[in-house]
């Protein structure tokens, strides 16, 4: 064997890299660059969606309010002088309006404020259309106020409102019918004078929803409670439906042909789009049972069938988890097959159970096709009354009131939809994190 053949056999050092071998690093570190910059691209995209929603959603939480002190009458509110609500209510919106803008008139005067040459209607047009609404109501709910002077805030007028947060220029208001620029320059001399006022409207979160003219009064709360009450529904039905379903299958069912059949169809009905849902519930429970449309109980029966296959798969899972010598040391000590179950394999499988449910229940409060197609839609402006009477009254839920709005014409609704969907990622992030605390509370070692 000759020199060469013996330097060409020696065997090659770990310590120096060949080329197989930095083509494989080569491959490696392109390999986790590309998952770096999609992890990056995602954050990008997350960022720029919250972003959006904030910039766009967080004006929702502050409002624009008009301050004049108010005069209540009693020629005008009371000319009996019973202070009978009964009597009282017979004063409709139209009388309560002229007590407000002979207030807002005489405001402007004290105060010396070129009104530009403004009309009384022009000068009405600064507040919002819920304020008699707003004034009768507090009338009525304490007739004492009646020959009193009381500071009143009124809402301002969407134009106005934006204009204070910068969505109304003068240059925009030019081209609005809804608005001048003289009133905006009118608005701006009432703000510098103390008269309006922007801060925060926490009746965004608990007032009813408004019609289409009155945008700066509408508010969530017919949808938050509509929700709550949908949610109760579809947690006291499916944890137990969907627990013992998953109790049956996974440790009682025989395994035939017939259980696998009844496995694939639950995998299946996981996919299924939420619209289905929909059809369904509009066939079974509307048009079958009878049951009233825009109700909370038809809206939570939906949801239930769709939450029930996320909950069955979660438990099984969890379930499975649990290690087969759990069940074993129990049988062998002389405990039942139900005892085993429940004394110690359910325990140790709660976690998973309750985050299953737990993250089931906030897939079920973003859905709004299935809702929209039950009739949901439609405009809600009294709250429901406490269950369970409220459960077959009609109400909304966020997702679709989050629909309704942007389906508006006035740029106000934009901004309150933006808003309700801050309200709703809260939510949802709130349920996540109750899903991560359970999970560690209950997770046991073994």
């Amino acid at each position: 064997m000759t020199d060469a053949s013996q330097h060409a056999a020696a065997p090659k050092s770990l310590l120096v890299a060949d080329s197989r071998t930095r083509s494989r690093k080569a491959a490696e570190m392109r390999f986790r660059l590309y998952g770096m910059m999609a992890v990056g691209v995602g954050l990008l995209a997350l960022v720029f969606l919250l972003t959006s929603v904030l910039g766009n959603g967080l004006g929702a939480f502050r409002q624009t309010f008009v301050q004049i002190p108010i005069t209540l009458d009693e020629k005008v509110l009371d000319k009996s002088g019973t202070r009978d609500p009964a009597v009282m209510k017979k004063v409709t919106t139209i009388g309560y309006g002229k007590l407000v803008q002979k207030a807002i008139e005489d405001e402007l005067a004290a105060k010396g404020i070129d009104t530009q040459g403004l009309k009384s209607k022009e000068i009405m047009g600064l507040l919002s259309k819920e304020a008699p609404a707003d004034l009768r109501d507090r009338v009525l709910a304490d007739p004492g106020l009646i020959g009193q002077t009381i500071a009143f805030d009124a809402y301002a007028t969407s134009r106005v409102d934006g204009y204070f947060k910068g969505r109304v220029t003068l240059e925009t208001a030019e081209r609005d019918s809804n608005i001048s620029p003289e009133q905006l320059k009118v608005a701006q001399a009432m703000a510098d004078a103390g008269m309006i006022e922007t801060r925060l409207n926490l009746a965004f979160l608990t007032a009813s929803d408004a019609s289409e003219l009155r945008p700066e009064a509408a508010g969530l709360g017919v949808a938050i409670l509509g929700s709550a009450y949908m949610m109760l529904i579809v947690l006291v039905l499916s944890l137990p439906i969907g627990v013992a379903t998953s109790i049956y299958l996974e440790e009682l069912a025989p395994k035939n042909k017939w259980t696998d059949m009844i496995e694939v169809n639950i995998a299946n009905l996981a996919a299924v789009p939420s619209i289905v849902y929909g059809i369904l519930a509009l066939a079974l429970f509307i048009n079958f049972m009878g049951l009233p449309q825009s109700a909370p109980v038809v809206g939570g029966l939906v949801l239930t069938l769709m939450t029930l296959p996320t909950i069955i798969i979660a438990t099984r899972a969890a379930l499975k988890a649990v290690p087969p010598s759990i069940r074993d040391a129990a049988l062998g000590v002389g405990a039942s097959k139900m005892q085993s179950i429940f004394h110690h394999v359910l325990p140790l499988a709660m976690p998973g159970i309750l985050t299953g449910t737990i993250l089931g229940l906030a897939r079920a409060l973003g859905e709004s096709a299935p809702l929209l197609l039950i009739g949901m839609v439609a405009f809600v402006k009294d709250f429901p009354a406490a269950p369970p009477e409220g459960l077959m009254q009609p109400a909304t839920a966020l997702p679709v009131q989050v629909y309704q709005w942007t389906q508006r014409a006035d740029p106000a609704f934009v901004e309150r939809a933006s808003g309700a969907i801050i309200v709703l990622l809260l939510f949802l992030l709130t349920m996540n994190a109750v899903a991560i605390v359970l999970r560690r509370r209950f997770e046991r070692r073994w």
